[in-house]
């Protein structure tokens, strides 16, 4: 018997459905892609024990992705498992709207393939919290197998070295690291690293997250950490 989530995929774009639907079976999950709404109903009835994850586009022949959204959310099997609506449609009124109807994310095309995954597992991790692979506060993602990070839905360009300080914080919010620590942590990827170095990655991470740089704290005579009052935001 097979492990792996099955994901029902709902996307009438043959190129982009195909892309997608190959890309997720690459990283190990089962995808039965619907074409229109008729047939992501078949496969719901086909397959309802089967499905761990809907991704449903709005826009569809025959039942769109609100209608196909409102029978999960009435159906006696799969009810509760995650959806989320992938959409070109940029209204916020659409997004309120799938929202209202149940869905558990949204997210706009054009979207990177690496992002959807992230969507994808960060929905599944509140299931099965030990397979994820990502890491989640907020706007921000940050993808532990590819070495990346994501702030609203955008690739942030970082340097390996800027990577590696982040995924360290991210990773273990609690704690707060010296910047000898960080230095121990980064020397592999420097030959020549100083103290003050540690301050410069830091400061160009910082610029680099934006809004988002509030994420991570200084703590005066100690060295960088989460800021923990955003723990539980």
């Amino acid at each position: 018997m097979s492990n792996k989530h099955t994901i029902l995929l709902m996307e009438d774009e043959e190129e982009s459905g195909e892309m997608l639907a190959n890309f997720l079976e690459l990283n190990d999950y089962k995808v039965l892609w619907a074409k229109d709404g008729k047939q992501a109903l078949t496969y719901i009835e086909e397959n309802a024990n089967d499905i761990h994850l809907a991704i449903l586009d709005i826009m569809v022949p025959h039942h769109d992705g609100k209608e196909i959204c409102s029978n999960i959310r009435q159906h006696p099997v799969i009810y509760d498992i995650p959806v989320l609506f992938l959409t070109a449609r940029d209204e916020e009124k659409d997004e309120i709207e799938g929202l209202e109807l149940g869905a558990d994310d949204y997210i706009k095309k054009p979207a990177s393939l690496n992002l959807v995954k992230a969507h994808v597992e960060t929905q599944l991790r509140r299931r099965s919290p030990e397979q994820s692979n990502w890491i989640q506060y907020g706007k921000v993602y940050v993808d532990l197998d590819s070495k990346e990070m994501y702030i609203n839905e955008e690739l942030i360009d970082l340097t390996h070295t800027e990577y590696t300080i982040a995924e360290m914080i991210f990773q273990n919010p609690k704690l707060v690291y010296s910047r000898q620590q960080i230095l121990e942590k980064i020397s592999d990827e420097e030959k020549f690293v100083f103290d003050r170095t540690v301050d410069v990655h830091v400061k160009n991470l910082r610029l680099k997250m934006g809004g988002e740089g509030k994420l991570i704290k200084t703590y005066r005579g100690v060295g960088y950490g989460f800021n923990k009052e955003y723990l539980h935001a």
